[in-house]
């Protein structure tokens, strides 16, 4: 799940409107959204329990994805009880600097969610630290630098990070022999506080 990307080439993206980045304002509906696209399609209760969720939560979130044409019904599995969900597309992609004035009050509160939903990822990878194998922890990264930037300086430094992730982005189908799903978060964000308007001003 990305807030942005300089990626836009694939017809499985999707480029979020309005409408859509209302729907993705919530950090448990993108989780759901998340699973659908990490390990295919899944009903109700599978997510549930997937995400420690109730069953009727899980629905209920899947019924909010459908109706901003985010998730389909998967054809030919399924009873009229119990509905097979899947996502329609590989990613979703907000860029707010070349977003329209009307999405910014949605776009802003999507890319909250972004944020804590990525927060909450990393606490669960955090909590399986001590159970990866040693091939992986050795290559495992979590870093974080204090760097003095500009706007445009972190907007060179973001399209330059986006270009190198492109080049190793795989499928499912093409993923190299003993490749497991990786998530690469990029984060670049005014540490908190003195990036904000003095009070009083808007």
């Amino acid at each position: 799940m990305a807030a942005s990307s300089s990626d836009r080439s694939s017809e499985r993206d999707i480029e979020l409107d309005t409408a859509a980045l209302r729907v993705l304002a919530h950090p448990l509906r993108l989780n759901v959204l998340t699973l659908l696209r990490e390990r295919g399609p899944s009903t109700a209760t599978r997510v549930a329990e997937e995400l420690g969720i109730t069953p009727g939560a899980a629905s209920y979130h899947l019924r909010r994805l459908a109706s901003g044409g985010l998730i389909v019904d998967e054809p030919g599995r399924g009873t009229g009880r119990e509905r097979w969900w899947k996502s329609v597309h590989r990613q979703s992609i907000h860029d707010p600097a070349a977003a329209p004035a009307e999405q910014r009050e949605a776009g802003r509160a999507y890319t909250q969610a972004v944020a804590v939903a990525a927060a909450d990822r990393l606490r669960r990878a955090a909590q399986e630290v001590a159970l990866l194998p040693q091939e992986w922890l050795d290559v495992t990264a979590y870093s974080d630098f204090l760097l003095h930037l500009t706007p445009d300086d972190v907007d060179r430094m973001r399209t330059e990070i986006f270009e190198v992730v492109c080049r190793y982005r795989h499928g499912a189908g093409e993923a190299p022999e003993g490749a497991a799903p990786v998530v690469l978060q990029v984060q670049a964000f005014p540490v908190p506080g003195p990036a904000l308007p003095p009070a009083g001003e808007p």
